[in-house]
């Protein structure tokens, strides 16, 4: 900080002019640590000990691999260790288009389970290329599976990177914090290489030490990962955090904190952790978000509209209720804030469900009378509520008033 002092004296008064010139790097109001969220600090350490951790297991994969290929043998030749390279990208090239195609849409929304998902195929990658030696028959099969499983990782660690440096930014600062981790993932990387190829060195030779100590750093590897996730609080509203967010509401009548909802969702992928609490009910699972609405006959139709009054003649979205699932239908002309209302719309109903009422009207009468108090409660604790993040709505639909046969806007 330098200070500059100028003096006037023109108007028979003395006065100061004080002019103070802070460095942006050592205010604290101005760069770290103000310019990020609270849980970027915690989120690098685990980050980096996870990345240290991968690069020391790549130099024994990669030392086994080029051992299967036939490096250092006289029989083997440039063409067919060429040949076999080849194929092992190509498939990973494959595997990663495809794998985005299909599942591209889900990782904005799960942005922590896809992260923890893209770091257990690349374990599983590298794993395959550690065992290819071991089946010199199937050499080419196994490792085309582990550069299939690594093409996943690539795509998903790269795409929920981005959503969380997203997050991070407080001060639209995205690209400086992007450039920031670039250099941080070097410095691990360089570690990682460092003491990798000091233990491939250590261990050749010695198959059962080269086993135990991937194995060992797998374990450590994926527990990092999860701490890493595990401290991230994130303000995006997608399906599992706004039906918490929700059903937390409806039994108190307060708003979680974006610290108390990461302590309550899921990391893993469902399935598994809904195989150890059975006894917890996940409303969430109870709503289906854009369905066709050509799987409904015109009976389930008349239903819902007589049900919902005239509720429907303003709103982007109709709700139909069956076998206790809340189906979800998208107008054509309906935006993110549309999406939004009517995933809160379909929790209100499969909680009504619950208590056999006459849930449409009772539903209605709650989102006129709660929803906006409801977002002002969230936006006050800092959760966006601009969105809802969800796999993309690819069926919409158009209906009619029936009374007057006015399109909907």
């Amino acid at each position: 900080m330098e200070e500059l002092v100028a003096a006037n004296k023109e108007s028979g008064s003395s006065s100061k002019l004080i002019i103070e010139e802070w460095n942006g790097s050592s205010s604290t109001k101005l760069g770290f640590p103000s310019s990020v969220t609270p849980d970027y600090v915690p989120f690098q350490v685990w980050d980096s000990l996870q990345g240290v951790s991968t690069y020391i297991r790549t130099m024994l994969s990669t030392q086994a691999l080029l051992s299967a290929i036939g490096v250092g043998e006289k029989s083997a030749t440039v063409i067919g260790a060429t040949f076999q390279w080849f194929l092992r990208d190509l498939t990973g090239m494959l595997g990663g288009i495809l794998f985005t195609f299909y599942q591209g849409s889900e990782l904005d929304s799960n942005a922590k389970m896809w992260r923890l998902v893209a770091d257990f195929m690349n374990d599983l990658g590298m794993l395959m290329d550690l065992v290819s030696p071991l089946f010199p028959s199937a050499f080419v099969f196994v490792v085309c599976l582990g550069s299939l499983s690594r093409s996943f990782t690539g795509v998903a660690s790269g795409a929920t990177r981005a959503a969380l440096t997203q997050h991070f930014a407080l001060q639209n600062n995205a690209a400086d914090i992007s450039a920031k981790e670039g250099s941080q993932e070097t410095v691990a990387t360089m570690i990682g290489m460092a003491l990798g190829m000091l233990l491939a060195r250590i261990t050749m030779g010695h198959p059962l030490a080269i086993w135990f100590s991937f194995l060992s750093l797998t374990v450590f590897h994926m527990y990092a990962n999860y701490r890493a996730v595990g401290c991230l609080a994130l303000t995006s509203l997608n399906i599992e955090r706004s039906a918490i967010l929700f059903q937390h509401f409806m039994e108190t009548g307060q708003v979680l904190s974006p610290e108390q909802v990461s302590r309550m969702e899921h990391v893993l992928p469902i399935w598994i952790t809904s195989c150890g609490s059975k006894k917890v009910k996940l409303l969430h699972t109870h709503v289906c978000l854009g369905v066709r609405v050509s799987s409904l006959d015109q009976q389930e139709m008349m239903e819902v509209l007589r049900s919902a009054g005239s509720h429907y003649h303003k709103a982007k979205y109709l709700l139909v209720e069956r076998k206790g699932i809340i189906n979800i239908i998208m107008h054509k002309t309906s935006e993110a804030s549309d999406v939004l209302q009517s995933f809160i719309h379909a929790l209100v109903m499969a909680k009504l469900i619950e208590k056999n009422t006459s849930f449409y009207l009772e539903s209605q009468s709650w989102m006129d009378k709660q929803y906006e108090a409801f977002l002002q409660k969230l936006s006050s604790l800092g959760w966006k509520t601009g969105r809802l993040l969800s796999p993309s709505i690819i069926w919409k639909a158009d209906w009619t008033n029936v009374s007057s046969d006015d399109k909907i806007d």
